[in-house]
């Protein structure tokens, strides 16, 4: 059956970025997987990343589809178990599947030999399941040192994702109170051009996703794939 859906479906494909807007981030000096948090573009551009991947909100696949929204979703591949088809619907939605570790650990308090287990089994899971090794890696709580890096380098990581602003959907926020939104990189409020938006998978999803697109749309953004910002040697799309 995922055989069949995978030709049938074909990938959804994003626009790319016009020459000229944008800037591609660059290779770390050390030649380790750089750690990207917004991309340097002047279109009123937002990229959309959901963790995790707990709760299983049908509407929301819908929603994506109906939409044509791009996001990208970086899943704890311990989820796969019992719920591995809800992930196959996003990724025929649209959404394509990266690295978020298999048990969601704080990978700084982790010895190298753990993490490089905990991302490279997660890496042989979502391959196995979807046709598709990730090559961008977000280490969860944002929580990462040198050794993590390394380790995922080895374990065949291009770059790590990590985020300037969060939507607290379905939980609170420190200083912004239930489904709030805040900012990392203390650059005021709402959105900037090449912000990367952090969501997670909870439950009403829908319903948050669809307020998050009503605040993208009257700041004058759009949602935009980011991989398409990524040249392929970070494991995107772009040339480079």
């Amino acid at each position: 059956m995922r055989a069949q859906l995978s030709t049938v479906l074909a990938d959804q494909q994003w626009d790319a970025p016009k020459p000229g807007t944008w800037k591609p981030p660059q290779p770390s000096t050390d030649g380790l997987p750089p750690v990207i948090s917004k991309i340097d573009t002047t279109d009123k551009v937002v990229f959309l990343t959901i963790d995790d991947g707990y709760t299983y909100d049908a509407e929301f696949v819908n929603l994506v589809r109906r939409e044509k929204v791009p996001i990208l979703t970086f899943l704890t591949s311990r989820y796969i178990r019992g719920e591995g088809q809800y992930f196959w619907a996003m990724r025929n939605a649209g959404s394509q599947m990266e690295n978020h570790t298999v048990s969601h650990p704080d990978m700084k308090t982790l010895s190298p030999e753990m993490q490089k287990k905990e991302i490279c089994d997660s890496q042989e899971a979502i391959t196995k399941q979807y046709g598709r090794r990730p090559e961008i890696f977000r280490p969860p709580f944002g929580s990462y040192n040198t050794a993590t890096r390394q380790v995922a380098k080895e374990c065949g990581i291009k770059s790590i994702l990590v985020w300037t602003a969060e939507f607290y959907n379905g939980t609170t926020g420190p200083g912004v109170g239930f489904n709030g939104f805040a900012r990392g990189d203390g650059a005021g409020k709402g959105f900037k051009p090449g912000d990367i938006i952090l969501m997670h998978y909870r439950t009403g999803l829908a319903g948050q996703f669809q307020t998050m697109l009503g605040w993208i749309r009257q700041q004058g953004f759009r949602p935009a794939a980011v991989q398409n910002y990524l040249p392929k040697s970070l494991g995107g799309n772009a040339p480079g």
